[in-house]
């Protein structure tokens, strides 16, 4: 009897031991798979566009949140400027309330869910970066090139921080405080635009020293300063994905809105309950993945908007929608008269493509297309005794109802 469970033991001992063995060469087996997984070449392998949502944080709250779009294939990105006043209906707290309101310092978590349901995409990363680490970043890609337009003089506390007309490099001090720094007399759009440049700036930097960002010391101390969530190997290709980019060409397209007073707060209502988002990054999206075949470039293309109705301020909220969609629009106003029965999309970029796909935005069917002859080689058109000097002329007639031409 003792024999058979001495034998017993040991039989349950090896047992047990090869369990141990097992689990161990398991975990080890998971852990290496952890390590090599790359979140970003699985994205490319499946031809998919990666999509960042990036948080500049300042004293806990986000300062500017943008999302950053890059198709690998095209090279081509689009940003989206999401304010942080945007009113929404957040789902976790049922009210409607700043888009922000549900935002946790130092973790995308719960607001990238509702900057998803905004948008109506899924937002594969989040970088998150506060203003101290910002400037340590800064510091380390060698600072970053600024065209400044007119000189900037601010008080910081006791000391006069002067930021000089003309390009400059910002070192890391100096670009957190030209991005957070707040001014009587400018306008809140004016410190949207000045974020959106320097962020502009910063990618641009960023994609200039790839190089240098792919040393493994230098890599792991870059990404130190953002919580990612992503391991060195997957942040550093992700990087790299970035820096075939020409952000030169790239804007910025902001998330806009009506604003309206909701519980004592002005809150930035998206228009057409938040169907124009959407739209726009639907579209934002079918330009990226669109092959380059030459009959496109990436330039920005200018528009006027001409309101031909009796409806007052008709030509300034479209205005808005077309910029959301990332057209230039240079000017606004009336038309020569206020009695025109159809819209009108008058092209003289030379490129059919482009007209076809900007009167599509507003489902409009009626385009001209004008063509630049010898004697007016700078392209301007003169119709009904009005002179153009956009690519794109939009004469707004009594068929549009603010958002789509309708009865085409």
């Amino acid at each position: 009897m003792r024999a058979k469970s001495s034998f017993g033991s040991r039989d349950a001992s090896a047992v047990l031991l090869a369990a141990i063995v097992l689990l161990l060469a398991g975990g080890i087996a998971v852990a290496v798979f952890a390590l090599r997984s790359d979140p970003v070449d699985e994205l490319i392998s499946n031809d998919r566009v990666i999509s960042v949502l990036y948080i500049i944080e300042k004293d806990g709250k986000p300062l500017s949140t943008y999302v950053l779009m890059c198709y690998p294939k095209t090279r081509r990105a689009a940003i989206f400027d999401i304010p942080g006043e945007l009113g929404m209906l957040i789902r976790r707290i049922n009210r409607v309330d700043r888009i922000d309101t549900v935002y946790e310092p130092g973790s995308a978590g719960n607001y990238k869910s509702e900057i998803e349901s905004l948008l109506g995409v899924e937002i594969a990363f989040s970088i998150v970066i506060d203003m101290d680490n910002l400037g340590r970043a800064v510091d380390l890609i060698e600072g970053v090139e600024l065209f400044i337009p007119s000189r900037v003089e601010i008080l910081d506390g006791e000391t006069l921080v002067l930021f000089p007309s003309g390009l400059c490099r910002l070192d890391g001090d100096k670009a957190a405080l030209y991005i957070s720094y707040s001014a009587r007399d400018e306008e809140a759009e004016m410190a949207v635009f000045r974020r959106q440049r320097f962020f502009l700036g910063f990618l641009r930097r960023q994609a200039e020293m790839n190089d240098m960002l792919k040393k493994n010391p230098i890599s792991q101390l870059y990404l130190s300063f953002m919580q990612t969530g992503l391991n060195q190997r997957a942040g550093v290709r992700l990087f790299s994905e970035f820096a075939g980019v020409d952000f030169d060409r790239t804007i910025i397209q902001s998330i806009g809105g009506n604003p309206r007073e909701v519980s004592g707060k002005v809150l930035l209502i998206p228009f057409y309950d938040g169907n124009l988002a959407k739209d726009i990054v639907r579209q934002a999206l079918a330009t990226l993945t669109r092959p380059a075949d030459g009959s496109m470039t990436d330039r920005v293309f200018t528009v006027e908007v001409l309101n031909g109705t009796t409806v007052t301020g008709l030509a300034g909220r479209t205005a808005e929608v077309l910029r959301g969609f990332g057209y230039d629009v240079i000017s606004i106003g009336n038309a020569d008269h206020s009695g025109y029965d159809r819209t009108m999309v008058i092209d003289r970029s030379g490129m059919e493509e482009m007209a076809r796909n900007f009167a599509g935005i507003i489902r409009c069917s009626n385009i001209r297309f004008e063509t630049p002859s010898q004697e007016n080689p700078e392209g301007d058109i003169t119709v009904q005794g009005f002179e153009y000097r956009s690519d794109v002329t939009l004469i707004i007639g009594r068929d549009f109802n603010g958002r789509y031409v309708t009865g085409n």
